[in-house]
């Protein structure tokens, strides 16, 4: 039976492997990136458990300047607020009741943001539930842009995503249809450019996704027009396997394509001009090595 030959099968694993695969199992009970979910992918170079530690701390602290502190559930706020005596016989349905609350309450805390696996390496997500992840990123570079405070040290981008479809192009053309109207559908109009990254996944042409993203928008209204050096909005397509993340943000040149690290850095330019206006320049040495060291992984994933 099947059963019967699962073990053996599993003995004749050379031991290194069988260490990397547990090393590499998501904590936090496999909740995993997928369709439908809004959030904030980072990345980050090695240390993604700092990385997440620091995405927590940071979000946290703008989460609650922007929406309030979290609010719980008001089960828990009544069953805090009246502490009923119980009969000698009910102790074990208490501690059944207090066992239960306590889950319900750490459940409820990670209710904003919830770390998942990514399915990429230096890639963390973290999942938002209740706020709109771009308004929050843009305000976090906005106030790092503008302090020039360092706030993290592992985490580089932070691109918000506020829509997630499956990686297939007919998905996507009928998803983005709709997702894309707040900015660009008549009488909203901009100008625009879209980027696109993909991870463990090779079925998706990235000229096509342009192409056919690019043509929706146009669709949308005829007075969309792209502009690649310094656009009212940029289109983030971020694919990880065979998830499509989505979001239109502002300020993605002036804020060094949403890096933490680069936005914190003193030009010459940002002293001359606010948000939204900034001609800078196009690629950080750092992003150019980045990509020079992707293409040479494009090649080698191909091969």
């Amino acid at each position: 039976s099947m059963a019967a030959a699962e073990p053996a099968a599993r003995k004749r694993r050379p031991k290194g492997h069988f260490a990397a695969g547990r090393a590499k199992r998501p904590r936090g009970g496999g909740r995993q990136l997928e369709a439908g979910m809004r959030g904030i992918l980072i990345t980050c170079n090695m240390n993604e458990r700092k990385c997440v530690g620091e995405a927590y701390s940071l979000l946290g602290e703008y989460g609650d300047l922007l929406y309030g502190p979290e609010q719980f559930s008001e089960q828990e706020e009544r069953l805090s607020g009246s502490e009923r005596e119980e009969d000698e016989d009910d102790v074990e349905a208490a501690l059944k009741k207090e066992v239960g609350q306590i889950r319900a309450s750490t459940e409820q805390k990670l209710r904003r943001f919830q770390s998942v696996e990514s399915g990429a390496n230096n890639v963390v997500f973290i999942r938002t539930q209740g706020i709109e992840p771009e308004n929050l990123v843009h305000h976090i570079l906005k106030d790092m842009h503008a302090t020039k405070k360092k706030k993290t040290r592992v985490i580089l981008r932070m691109l918000p995503i506020s829509g997630t479809c499956k990686a297939f192009m007919e998905e996507m053309k009928k998803y983005t249809e709709t997702f894309f109207e707040p900015w660009f559908k008549a009488p909203n109009k901009g100008t625009f450019q879209i980027v696109y990254k993909a991870r463990n996944n090779s079925h998706m042409s990235r000229e096509e996704v342009i192409k056919e993203l690019a043509g929706i928008v146009g669709s949308l209204n005829p007075e969309n027009k792209v502009d690649l050096n310094n656009p009212q909005y940029t289109i983030v397509v971020e694919i990880i396997k065979s998830v499509c993340c989505l979001s239109v943000v502002k300020d993605y040149v002036l804020f060094r394509k949403y890096n933490l690290q680069e936005v914190v850095k003193s030009n010459k330019e940002d002293t001359q001009q606010n948000p939204s206006s900034l001609k800078g320049e196009h690629n950080s040495k750092a992003e150019t090595q980045q990509e020079k060291e992707h293409s040479k992984e494009v090649k080698e994933e191909s091969t």
